[in-house]
């Protein structure tokens, strides 16, 4: 099982910057969220392949839900 992203506080997802089979490096934005009024970047904690993106457009968010899983 590889590394989970996932959400720190509750918000909507705006961008999905990733799809599964992706290369990412650390601290790459994999999401942009909007949480509070404001736009928030979701960075990828390590370098990897996308998995699972677990979230799409619109979607809503609580703290600590998945939303993509590394390799």
């Amino acid at each position: 099982m590889g590394a989970e992203v996932s959400a720190d506080i509750p918000g909507m997802i705006l961008k999905v910057n990733v799809k599964e089979g992706d290369a990412v490096k650390e601290g790459d934005a994999l999401f942009v969220m909007e949480a509070m009024k404001m736009e928030l970047e979701i960075p990828s904690p390590s370098a990897g392949t996308v998995s699972v993106v677990h979230v799409g457009v619109n979607d809503v968010v609580q703290p600590g839900q998945p939303l993509a899983t590394l390799e």
